[in-house]
């Protein structure tokens, strides 16, 4: 058993293989379908967030290295790889792209390696760290990344795994900081809303019984992580109401994307 197998914990359900249910996934484990089936019947609409979070990334990627001109995205709490990759958005739009992935879950790191391979012309690295590694996390980047010049820092349904709202803006603000102008925000958050109050419950579940445990804000307070930044329209809504290529029903998963 190699080191990160060890770390990985099928007893307990987790938040990246609950998601990877919900979307189709097979990475899960007897554990993360019970929970999810469980958070599923508090909010039976919570299934369509994994689902609408991932086509935001597809669309905000496809915006970026189409019409901004990115060639480099630094995507922290990544994820296990699904369809339609930040790499793999990215590299279709242009194949020189070069993608940086960080995460600390070691399920995701054991699926990275074998499954995120992208363009000959363009690189893909991963990196396991944690979000609060800030300087780890720059430095390696930097091997990969020219930073600078602009990249997109990809932060989708990561910071509500920051308790503290003031250390969770503080992180935001110093991997920004360490971005040239012309660098993107693009984030994604749970959020509380009184129009959704079976989301709520919902979490609360999750945060009894599930790892790692998550923290709600609300729509204002996610807007103020692009404080600063040049907001693109339409500003910080539903991540299913960002650019949809149809009309779909609003989630309680919020997001943006903002210029440096």
């Amino acid at each position: 058993m190699t080191d990160i197998e060890s770390r990985i914990d099928t007893t307990r359900p987790h938040t990246a293989r609950i998601w990877n249910y919900w979307t189709g996934g097979k990475d899960n484990s007897p554990v993360d379908r019970e929970a999810g089936d469980r958070i599923r019947a508090l909010h039976p609409g919570i299934g369509e967030y994994a689902k609408a979070d991932r086509l935001f990334l597809g669309r905000a990627v496809r915006h970026l290295a189409g019409q901004e001109g990115i060639r480099q995205f630094l995507d922290i709490g990544t994820g296990l790889p699904s369809a339609d990759n930040t790499h793999e958005v990215a590299q279709r739009v242009t194949p020189d792209a070069r993608v940086v992935y960080v995460d600390n879950d070691p399920l995701v790191l054991a699926h990275a390696r074998a499954l995120l391979v992208g363009t000959p012309e363009g690189r893909t690295d991963y990196l396991d760290a944690d979000l609060r590694d800030i300087d780890t996390i720059l430095a390696t980047a930097a091997k990969t990344l020219d930073l600078s010049q602009p990249v997109a820092l990809m932060l989708l349904g990561v910071v509500i795994f920051i308790e503290d709202d003031e250390e969770s803006y503080a992180l935001v603000r110093r991997l920004l900081d360490a971005l040239a102008p012309g660098s993107h925000l693009v984030l994604s958050h749970t959020v509380t809303h009184p129009d959704m109050p079976d989301v709520d419950e919902a979490v609360a579940f999750w945060n009894e019984h599930g790892t790692p445990k998550l923290t709600q804000r609300t729509p204002a307070a996610v807007a103020r992580y692009f404080d600063g930044l040049e907001l693109l329209e339409p500003g910080v809504v539903s991540c299913s109401a960002w650019r949809p290529e149809a009309p779909v029903p609003d989630v309680a998963m919020y997001a943006g994307v903002g210029r440096k």
